[in-house]
């Protein structure tokens, strides 16, 4: 199954971020046979993220659950909250890059 993450980011937690970012991507890349797609949300380019998206594919959402929460940005406070949501692609589309 096919699922979609959407995180919220503490505004004040700009710190753990950056502290955990090495520990958050090579958590990515560990996982990368679940998590297909990751990345930050931006009201603008330049702006600091005020969230994040993965698009993850697993048995379950409890298995979903269980990725978010050992993150490491999760673990260390950077999130405000996460939403699991099933994803029923439309289409086949390209790779994302």
């Amino acid at each position: 199954m096919l699922f979609v993450v959407t995180f919220d980011d503490r505004p004040d937690a700009a710190a753990v971020r950056q502290r955990e970012m090495a520990a958050h991507l090579d958590y990515l890349r560990l996982h990368g046979d679940r998590i297909k797609v990751a990345g930050s949300l931006r009201e603008s380019p330049e702006c600091t993220p005020v969230g994040a998206c993965w698009i993850v594919e697993a048995a379950d959402a409890d298995t979903v659950h269980a990725l978010v929460q050992a993150d490491p940005f999760h673990r260390h406070g950077l999130r405000a909250g996460y939403r699991v949501l099933h994803w029923s692609k439309a289409f086949d589309a390209p790779a994302v890059v």
